[in-house]
């Protein structure tokens, strides 16, 4: 039974290590990646580019560009709306793009397995 234990390992000691190296190799990559991630910039537009939003990967909103024929003092609540939409497409599309990136150097591991990586 022991026999079939190691064998079912793949190779015992020599396979774990080897396990361990791509795990840390990856866990370097994911940083290396996650770092150039918070660094990029994103320019979203909504209200048919009457507002624009500039966004950081870190989610952090860098400016918001509003023209002028949108400004309706009697209706701020559609300004509003816009602005709202824009700062959660966004927000959307930091955290699409972080996923879609992670998952290059992921792959299917790490599924089933939170807390792993």
């Amino acid at each position: 039974m022991k026999a079939n234990y190691k064998q079912s390992m793949g190779g015992g000691p020599q396979n774990m290590s080897a396990m361990l190296r791509q795990a840390q190799k990856m866990q370097e990559d994911m940083a290396a990646l996650q770092e150039e991630l918070e660094q990029r910039e994103y320019e979203i537009s909504a209200g048919g580019g009457v507002v624009g939003v500039k966004i950081n990967g870190k989610k952090e909103v860098l400016s918001i560009d509003i023209q002028p024929e949108i400004v309706d003092p009697d209706d701020i609540e559609t300004l509003s709306d816009i602005l709202v939409a824009a700062v959660n497409e966004a927000i959307k599309r930091v955290e699409d793009t972080n996923n879609e990136e992670m998952s290059k150097i992921t792959g299917s591991m790490g599924l089933g397995m939170p807390g792993l990586f």
